[in-house]
């Protein structure tokens, strides 16, 4: 059966690719945290590169702190003395540029090299000591490839966690069965020993009205009666299931720690309506697994 992978928020995950005269990095590191929170540490000079960044994270995250680290070394062939570079194409330019001008002023003729290298772009000296330029292309590329082994690593941890959550399923669903068990038993005995007492107190009085000990017990039991209650735990119950089981894995936490709360809401009145004390040890192991979820549901995505 395929199933939907679920996700912790936890995870780690790493690429290196070239960029030219540089080797790109990218480390990104995930733990907990309710929202989307994304820290970046970028090399300098390069932090007009960190929106491009961003989106990548985004579109890989829905939930977590999300730490993304990205260094940038020079490879072995990068050059380590000064870089002279020559615009030819600029300087034919405004070698023409002056003749023109000479001949219109009636000037000497006398161009040179020297003459032309103080034209800014014409002759540059590119220090060793700058790092290149990164090219984003390739910047976007190690980001999305380091996010998908992070991804990879909350699925591999989430896997961990399913198994966990679903033992703990079982076992509430095995609890609320003997709430379910023991219900109508109680409610039985509880009714057996209202009527007596009802009985005993209206008897001292006279006569008894039938109708009217009925009437009360009814309501009595009716204050104690935990079907409704069953029904909306097992409700919940198969709806965590589900919500486990299928759709988008990203953002799915915030909705499995809704339906805890919801279990925990039925339990709570379970146990307060019980007057029973099988009962209400079973909804205390109820509220124990229920807690134990929602700690583990805090790490889901």
């Amino acid at each position: 059966m395929n199933r939907t992978p679920l996700r912790s928020m936890t995870g780690f995950g790493e690429a290196e690719a070239d960029a030219g005269k540089m080797r790109l990095r990218a480390e990104i590191r995930t733990v907990n945290q309710r929202h989307l929170k994304i820290q970046l540490r970028t090399p300098a000079g390069h932090e007009r590169h960190q929106p491009r960044i961003e989106r990548v994270l985004r579109a890989h995250f829905a939930r977590g702190q999300v730490t993304a680290t990205l260094t940038a070394e020079r490879t072995a062939d990068a050059p380590t003395e000064p870089v002279i570079r020559f615009d030819a194409e600029r300087a034919r330019a405004v070698s023409e540029g002056l003749r023109t001008l000479t001949a219109e002023l009636g000037l000497d003729d006398t161009i040179d090299l020297a003459l032309l290298s103080r034209f800014r772009g014409v002759v540059e000296e590119e220090s060793a000591d700058a790092d290149p330029e990164l090219p984003e292309d390739v910047l976007g590329e190690v980001v999305a490839e380091a996010a998908l082994r992070a991804v990879a690593a909350r699925e591999e941890e989430g896997a961990f966690l399913r198994e966990d959550l679903e033992a703990r399923l079982d076992a509430m669903d095995a609890g609320i069965s003997q709430v379910e068990a023991r219900a109508p038993e109680r409610l039985t005995r509880e009714h057996d020993r209202l009527r007596r007492s009802v009985t005993a107190l209206i008897g001292r009085r006279g006569d008894i009205d039938e109708d009217r000990i009925a009437r009360e017990i009814a309501h009595l039991a009716d204050r104690w009666d935990v079907h409704e209650e069953i029904v909306r735990f097992r409700s919940h119950l198969q709806l965590f299931r589900a919500t486990l089981a299928g759709g988008n894995p990203s953002g799915i936490g915030k909705r499995l720690g809704f339906v805890s709360q919801e279990l925990l809401r039925e339990a709570n009145t379970i146990g307060a309506k019980a007057n029973d004390a099988e009962i209400a040890e079973s909804v205390v192991t109820l509220k124990e697994e229920i807690e134990k979820v929602r700690e583990q549901v805090e790490n889901v995505e």
